[in-house]
This record gives C-alpha cells, structure tokens and sequence, in this order.
C-alpha cells in the first residue's frame, strides 16, 4: 500500500519540458523549494519544430542557461510556400535560433539539477485540491502534498481526462511527425512549406542537423500505408518540400509522432493548477513561436508566484486573476492569429490571393510575424 509523503509549503511543477524547467529554475533562483515531476528521463527527443524566437534569449541568460554555448542555428529569414510553390519571404524582424529538444531540454534539466531543485522521475495520476492545500498522486512515490501545483506537462495527457478538462473531450484531427535529417539547407532559414491537409516546418538545429516536423490532417494520412509513403504522395507535391526529401537522409531510424494535437481553447488555471506552456494553450506550429511562448509564460508564473509567497500578492484568489489576466495579455491575440493564419494557409483558395496581396506589399508579412511573435523579454 502506499504511504502519502508529507511535503509543506512545496511548490510542484508536474511535466519537465521547457516552460516547467524554467519556471522551477526561476523559482530556485528566488530561494524557493521545488518538486519537478517528469515521467521521462533526459535526455529525449520531442515532436517540436525547434525553432525559438530570440524574445526569450534575454531571459534564458538570466536563468544562467546559455542556448549559444550549444552552437545552435542562427536563424534570420522566413519563406513561406502554397502547395504549388509558390513563395513569399521576409527577414525576421528579431531573429532566433534552431536548436533541438533534446540537447535544450538537457541543458535546463541540468542546470535545474544543479540549482538544488528536487527532479522526480514518476507518472503523476491525478491532482485534487481540497482545503487550500493539494494532492498529487504519483505511481511510485505516493501522493505528494503542496500548496501549490503548476501544470506543465504538454498539449495532451491523461491527467487532462482526470481533470476533465473541456478540451479533451472534443477529437482533434492533428497529426504531428518530426525527424531530423542530413543534407543541404541554409543555416540562417526557416521553411513553412504548405501541402494538402497540412503545413511543414523546416530549418536547422545544432551538429548541421536539419528539422523536420509537419502537422498533416488525420483524414488525408489514414489513406496512405505508413509515412513514407504519405510523405512521398502528399507532402512532396509541394516542389520544395520534394527537392528537401530527395536531398536529405534521415537520422532517426523511425519518425516521431504525436496525434490528437488539439488547437481547441485551453484554460490558463483549472482548479487552482496554474498552467503553462502547451498546457495553457498551443498556437499552430505554422507560427513557429510555441518554444518561446512556453518560456515566457514560466516567467509570467514563476514571478506572481514569487509575489504571491512574498505577500506582494494577498491571495490566491488574487494569484490566480492576476495569473489568468497576464496570460491573456500576453498570448491570446498571438493564439487567435495562429488560428487564423492556419485557416488561411491551408486553403488554397484563400492562400492564393493573400500571398498575392503580400507579394504587392512585402512590407505587411513582417507584421503579420511581429503579431505572433513577442517582444524581447527583459529581466
């Protein structure tokens, strides 16, 4: 039987990606004890288009984590292609970098472990919340008390079904596939290739390596026998995408892929968990901007936590509006543009003539990047 594991005061982060690393390290640099439960162990690859916007670059550094020291990609331009071939490009108006989960996810772990914060590898349950204190229910190491719980374990779990949250209950139609790649692509470029049922994301990581990673309508890859074979009659009708695959040779032994991706309307807190990152809310990979997002809400929710534990903030009650309404502020009009721009792009139809109207004024799709995009984060 096992035993309930007394833990006062505790702050628990449930998920170690990127928005629950740096939010348990700026947590730590405040002085405060940290439980960070992760069901995976480092390091490991994720389904991620690996593109970061230099927004957070200002804040990582100031997290004494370095994403430079991994000699990343220097990334300055954007192209962006119909199904046919036709492209539109701009500079990007801050710049950012392609760097793999696997070595960024590491590199925060570390730092993380070395910074005193308590890394649990285990499987969290359930979450309830009872009498302002809550329970987290883990496989193996028994149920954990704190007073408070922050969620950050990704786009989808069975916790979600637990806490039934409204989005899960809706089928979403996503698919997700990534692999990284060898071969010739420009080092300071990211791609948004557009095929039918879906959008592919291309640029470089660390070691020269190429990404790869598309988000394709469940409906039109059932028809196909594997991925291969969908990537060979689908994706590559999109000349730029075929000269990319017949050019590359893939690295890992079998792609990876994640389903039921929901692009549906999250909640920012859900009984009294704060969310962050993907948890809280997941823009289209079309924007490319999901890794700095999840940071930048870490920061959002490491600092009125801090606030809050300081008696800057009375309540929690108080926490929690205030946690909800810098959310919104920050990240809900960039999530509805992401929405909106997906609609427009995989619809040939009205693809067709905004790339046109861009074509006559170059000047608009710099803007329209800014609006998914944030400002640097300044500490």
């Amino acid at each position: 039987m096992i035993q309930k594991a007394e833990h006062k005061n505790m702050i628990i982060i449930v998920g170690g990606g990127l928005a629950g690393l740096a939010c348990a390290l700026h947590l730590r640099k405040a002085g405060f004890e940290v439980t960070l439960i992760e069901k995976t162990k480092y390091p490991h690859h994720k389904v991620c288009g690996e593109y970061i916007s230099n927004e957070v670059l200002p804040y990582l550094q100031w997290l004494d984590v370095d994403p430079l020291s991994l000699e990343p990609a220097l990334i300055k331009k954007l192209v962006v292609s119909s199904n046919t071939g036709k492209t539109i490009a701009c500079d990007l108006p801050l710049g950012g970098f392609g760097l793999s989960r696997y070595e960024l996810d590491n590199l925060l772990y570390q730092k993380a472990l070395q910074n005193g914060c308590n890394l649990i590898t285990d499987r969290v349950t359930d979450i309830t919340f009872k009498d302002n204190e809550f329970e987290v229910s883990t496989d193996t190491h028994g149920i954990l008390k704190s007073h408070i719980v922050i969620g950050a374990y990704g786009k989808r779990s069975a916790i979600d079904q637990k806490l039934s949250r409204p989005f899960i209950s809706k089928k979403s139609p996503w698919l997700a596939v990534k692999a990284h790649y060898t071969g010739d692509f420009p080092d300071d470029l990211v791609a948004l290739h557009n095929f039918k049922g879906g959008y592919c994301g291309v640029s470089k990581v660390e070691h020269n390596r190429i990404n790869i990673c598309y988000l394709a309508d469940y409906n039109s890859f059932k028809a196909y026998k594997n991925i291969r074979d969908f990537q060979e009659n689908v994706l590559c009708k999109n000349p730029h995408l075929r000269k990319i695959f017949d050019n590359s040779t893939a690295l890992f032994e079998h792609p990876l892929t994640i389903s039921q991706i929901s692009f549906e309307k999250k909640e920012a807190l859900h009984d009294h968990i704060l969310m962050i990152g993907d948890t809280a809310g997941l823009i289209h990979p079309l924007c490319g901007n999901g890794m700095a997002m999840a940071i930048h809400s870490a920061k959002i929710c490491a600092e009125l936590i801090i606030a809050y534990l300081n008696n800057k903030i009375p309540s929690r009650v108080l926490l929690e509006q205030e946690y909800v309404k810098t959310w919104n502020k920050n990240f809900k009009t960039r999530l509805l543009m992401g929405r909106f721009l997906s609609e427009m792009i995989r619809k040939e139809k009205l693809f067709g003539p905004m790339q046109q109207l861009l074509v006559n004024f170059p000047s608009a799709l710099p803007l329209i990047v800014k609006m998914t995009h944030g400002k640097p984060i300044l500490c």
